[in-house]
């Protein structure tokens, strides 16, 4: 069977675009990771070559003077403002998103780095780029044929239902929220829980909530989405004609577990 790498890299180093909303710590560290390649080995199989936000208060304009790279505002609540629509209108979505591509076309850029970028994609934006997102579950977990750690609150779910640690998930960015093909899964963590918690009081929920989400930030997040990044720049994801997944030529349904 033949298999189709995601990049090949013999075309050139890998142009990336990172999508973010807010403070963008996922795209710093991604930023760091592409200069400390550049360090150690003369160069890099990827670069970062803009910066695109939805938020004009978000922190891109401080990471694009930080690391000289050029930023695109398109502030989404405004957009949808001036339409005198409700953001949920994914029709109206469309329209942002051919627009944003439009914007970026100048670029050159073949993937989309979703580090933190809180917009849903439209059909428009995920055909543009190969889309990377990274998510804080671990994706692999299913109940009744269906993923179970799904949403905004995924993290918060794992821990009410008894679990006993969290990973985090890279995954290719596909119609269904959440619903990509596999990349990476992180080491599990095991899940901070204090003596003096009360699951049935929504603040100590919340504060546990916060806790293991940024615990597991630091560990699964900033780990695996740059080395996601850089694995796909090298050639090493591929993917065979039904779709499905596989790294260094070996299937990975349930992606690369580290």
């Amino acid at each position: 069977m033949k298999l189709n790498k995601l990049h090949d890299p013999e075309t050139g180093e890998l142009k990336a675009i990172g999508f973010m909303s807010g403070s963008g710590t996922n795209l710093r560290k991604i930023l760091d990771y592409e200069h400390n390649i550049r360090e150690k080995e003369g160069k890099s199989p990827y670069r970062v070559v803009a910066i695109f936000s939805d938020n004009f208060d978000s922190s891109a304009k401080e990471i694009g003077r930080d690391y000289n790279i050029p930023v695109i505002f398109r502030d989404i609540r405004a957009y949808y403002k001036a339409c005198r629509l409700p953001r949920k209108d994914m029709s109206l979505r469309v329209e942002y998103d051919r627009e944003t591509v439009k914007c970026l076309l100048p670029f050159e850029a073949k993937c989309a780095i979703f580090a933190g970028y809180m917009s849903i994609a439209s059909d428009v934006l995920i055909n543009a780029f190969l889309g990377v997102n990274v998510h804080p579950a671990d994706l692999s977990v299913t109940a009744f044929g269906k993923r179970r750690w799904v949403g905004d609150h995924a993290v918060r779910d794992a821990i009410l239902a008894g679990e006993k640690t969290i990973s985090s998930t890279t995954h290719i960015v596909e119609p269904v929220v959440d619903g990509g093909r596999i990349l990476m899964i992180s080491s599990p963590l095991n899940i901070e829980m204090p003596h003096d918690i009360n699951l049935s009081n929504p603040d100590h929920i919340k504060e546990i909530e916060r806790i293991n989400q940024n615990k597991l930030k630091e560990k699964g997040d900033w780990i695996i989405l740059p080395k996601t990044i850089e694995y796909i720049a090298k050639g090493l994801y591929s993917v065979d004609e039904t779709g499905l997944l596989y790294f260094k030529e070996k299937p990975i349904p349930e992606g690369l577990k580290l």
